[in-house]
């Protein structure tokens, strides 16, 4: 190890015209060097140099409930099995110290209706994305829990895979949907409407959704946002073949609280603000009206958008490279950190070298970490 040479040490001769001052000095060195060694000197000062990692704060431990199905993962049998039960299959992704699993399990599942709506209808599997479990998928492929979830591309945890009563794929949910939007993923595919509308379609005729398409509640215009839909009636354009940045699609709706929430408690933020001015902002009324123009010069309503890309809860935000690469969405509650990240992940470029965003994010952790920044997952 390379030592660090201390400073302001003055060096007096040890010999010359004054040899009582020389032999003070070495007496002085000896007893110097008798209680603080030149080795823990320069200990110290490489210890100095040093900083000490930050904090990691947020991580939440998950039971998860014993009447979840333990499985051997061959998931045609689980399918065939739930279907013998009158029941479907239920892939619940998540990974250790996760707090948005947690409140899934712990503020969703913990509500009677809701759990026993799970349990009486569903076959519910647990599968950790970073587990080495084995997995045979319903085509016959072999896999671990982690290169399952890697094949299905599950960027965020909890994704909850809801199967239909002949085990096609019915549902996906790719991150934390709160209690309330919860009942109506269950509604909507227990109650067999997949095959009739979209989710988002279904989602339109349920009451909150019809209030937020009439309200004529004013919504506020932020200086991060660089085209909104819901303050003025001209028409809006996407980024065309000229674009040179990075662009948001941010679909929100009226009487929305999550907006809100979005806004006040993340996007006001330094660090936020900071992300925010790399991307273009679009923000789009999910239920709107007026006319937005698409690169290829086709009109269509905000409603009619938000559908085509099957966006269904406010707010979502759709992220894309400069070159219209859409690169990650954001379609569940998140808090601070993880919208950051995701800010971060796309701007920063991050995204073409490493296309699992959950293991960018334990990275970009990590990275904080080591330069002393406490980190808050949950915050």
């Amino acid at each position: 190890m390379e030592h660090c040479r201390p400073r302001n040490i003055v060096v007096l001769p040890l010999f010359g015209p004054n040899c009582r001052s020389g032999l003070l000095a070495l007496a002085a060195l000896a007893l110097l060097t008798l209680f603080y060694p030149p080795h823990s000197i320069a200990a110290d000062t490489t210890a100095a140099t040093q900083v000490e990692a930050g904090s990691y704060l947020g991580a939440m431990d998950t039971e998860y409930p014993d009447w979840f199905k333990t499985s051997f993962l061959e998931l045609e049998d689980d399918i065939l099995e739930a279907q013998e039960a009158g029941k479907r299959l239920m892939l619940v992704f998540h990974q250790p110290g996760c707090p948005y699993c947690n409140y899934f399990i712990e503020r969703n599942l913990a509500q009677k209706d809701i759990e026993n709506t799970v349990r009486d209808n569903f076959d519910a599997i647990e599968i950790n994305i970073y587990g080495d479990r084995e997995v045979t998928s319903v085509s016959g492929g072999e896999f671990t829990e982690k290169t399952f979830a890697r094949e299905l591309n599950v960027q965020f945890t909890p994704t909850v895979l809801m199967f239909d009563a002949t085990g096609g794929l019915a549902l996906r949910i790719n991150g934390y949907f709160p209690p309330d939007k919860f009942r109506h993923a269950l509604d909507y595919v227990l109650n067999e409407n997949t095959a009739a509308q979209s989710f988002t379609e279904y989602l339109a005729n349920q009451p909150e959704s019809i209030a937020a398409n009439t309200s004529t509640q004013t919504v506020a215009k932020h200086a991060y946002i660089d085209s909104d839909d819901f303050n003025t009636s001209d028409a809006q354009a996407l980024p065309g073949s000229d674009n040179d940045q990075p662009y948001i699609l941010l679909f929100e709706q009226h009487d929305c609280s999550n907006c809100k929430l979005l806004h006040d408690n993340v996007f006001t933020r330094d660090a936020s603000h900071k992300l925010l001015s790399q991307f273009s902002v679009i923000r789009i009324n999910m239920w709107g009206k007026d006319p937005i123009t698409l690169r290829d010069g086709k009109t269509v309503t905000g409603k009619q958008l938000a559908q085509q890309l099957g966006v269904s809860y406010a707010p979502t935000m759709v992220l894309y490279a400069a070159d219209h690469t859409e690169v990650i969405r954001s379609e569940s509650w998140l808090k601070r950190f993880h919208t950051q990240s995701i800010l971060d992940y796309v701007q920063s470029g991050a995204w073409q070298q490493q296309p699992n965003f959950q293991r960018y994010l334990t990275a970009r952790t990590d990275a904080i970490r080591e330069r002393g920044g406490s980190v808050n997952i949950f915050d």
